[in-house]
């Protein structure tokens, strides 16, 4: 079987594959954040609104721990906007 892409391959269905898409887009554009901030992992997890371990689950790239929605409060945390565009 062939798949579009690695998201639509570990999916049921299209929506899990979509928001698995967004997930991981999201969790990296705050990684990208992160990594220009100063300060201790325990600073920067306050910022974020999280705690130091929540933190290092995102560094590590642990997506399952996280939802959309805590993605996005992250995001805003750090005074980023999240849009969207339709395909």
């Amino acid at each position: 079987m062939k798949f579009n892409s690695v998201f639509d391959a570990l999916s049921d269905t299209p929506g899990q594959s979509a928001n698995l898409k967004l997930r991981a887009q999201l969790m990296s554009h705050i990684q990208k954040l992160i990594s220009e901030m100063d300060g201790t992992q325990a600073q920067i997890a306050k910022e974020c609104g999280i705690t130091q371990p929540r933190l290092n689950d995102l560094l590590q790239g642990k997506i399952s721990k996280f939802s959309l929605d805590a993605l996005v409060n992250i995001n805003a945390n750090l005074g980023e906007e999240v849009g969207l565009a339709f395909a």
